[in-house]
């Protein structure tokens, strides 16, 4: 039996909701300073915000748009125990309004990376099996770039800051030869076969491949890549095929997910559908956002989170379509199992 060596995973990974104020505010009780955190407006439509500390906290990105970083005081400072946002910026502040964050912990502002072809500055927890990497593009076919992980990463998640372009993702199940293929995050669009953006070339223990695709190597211009490698009892990064009935598929992740991302692969025109165990819900009626969309939080009996994993419980084809693949992303509230083989209490929403 495989156990988990991360006994606490709000060590490295946790969620804080909170309400905005339209004033410095700051948002505690988290287990570490987060190094990204990934914020929703839950109340009413607004715009993501993604944030880290090797870009700096000034810095924004959307998912659901394809615009360029911008810089801002809204997002004031990380720290030792959660974050500080500050006046009157909707997206994360507006006074009476409720949001959700989501908090990865990497290992600060960052280092220098020589390993690939293009130095890199890099943020990597090889303990959670996260980093955070910031590279300068060449436009050069087959450039590949350090992520710091020790391990193969399993998810990429890339953003060219500087200019209107896609949010993209590789996934190691998106395909049997996955580094063929790419899937944008902020569109509803399926997995494409396009060498330019990994090369056609695998990720390694040490490196991932980029093409010359401006998406994920425009010459010159600087890009932002979040590494992700499967840690038992900690995170998971797989797939399912869907079979139409309600008594839908099972999800074996080892752990009680604290955060779910689910995308269909095989056909467009589905959300990315993002849950977590902390937004109020109950089995089976647990609330979603979506990742490329402005919609406020919304009930769906889309799924219940059990104990070990999660339990699809719809024919929605947007998350169960019979035949459909889809792509998940998964991280912990509780391990199944600890380091030391001791079964941990753990109990469905």
């Amino acid at each position: 039996m495989a156990f988990s060596a991360i006994i606490k995973p709000s060590d490295y990974f946790d969620t804080k909701l909170y309400t905005g104020t339209d004033n410095s505010n700051a948002i505690t009780g988290l287990n570490f300073q987060p190094d990204f955190t990934w914020i929703k407006m839950r109340s009413s439509t607004a715009s993501h915000a993604l944030q880290d500390a090797v870009r700096g906290n000034d810095k924004t990105f959307r998912t659901n748009n394809t615009g360029a970083q911008y810089t801002n005081s809204f997002f004031s400072s990380f720290n030792s125990d959660g974050f500080t946002v500050a006046t009157s910026e909707s997206d994360i502040n507006a006074n009476g309004s409720t949001y959700v964050a989501w908090n990865w912990k990497a290992n600060g502002s960052g280092s220098s990376n020589t390993a690939g072809s293009i130095n890199s500055t890099v943020s990597a927890n090889t303990t959670s099996g996260f980093s955070i990497v910031s590279y300068t593009g060449n436009g050069t076919s087959g450039a590949t770039v350090g992520h710091g992980l020790g391990v193969v990463p399993q998810v990429i998640i890339v953003k060219r800051l500087n200019a209107t372009d896609q949010t993209i993702m590789y996934h190691h199940k998106l395909n049997a030869t996955p580094q063929d293929y790419y899937i944008r995050i902020s569109d509803t669009g399926v997995a494409s076969d396009f060498a330019g953006m990994w090369n056609d070339t695998a990720p390694t223990s040490s490196l991932f491949s980029i093409g010359n695709s401006a998406t994920t190597n425009a010459s010159s211009e600087a890009m932002i890549a979040y590494c992700f490698a499967e840690k038992q009892g900690y995170s998971k990064f797989g797939s399912y095929t869907g079979n139409g009935n309600a008594d839908a598929p099972f999800i074996y992740t080892g752990f009680k997910p604290a955060w779910i991302m689910i995308k269909k692969t095989s056909a467009s025109g589905t959300n990315w559908f993002l849950f977590d165990s902390k937004r109020l819900g109950y089995n089976v009626a647990n609330y979603y956002l979506s990742a490329n969309t402005t919609l406020a939080d919304r009930t769906s009996p889309f799924l219940d989170i059990l104990s070990n994993g999660f339990k699809l419980r719809t024919t929605e084809t947007d998350v169960n379509a019979s035949g459909a693949t889809y792509i998940f992303m998964a991280f912990a509230e509780a391990p199944f199992v600890a380091n030391s083989g001791e079964s941990i209490p753990t109990t469905a929403r």
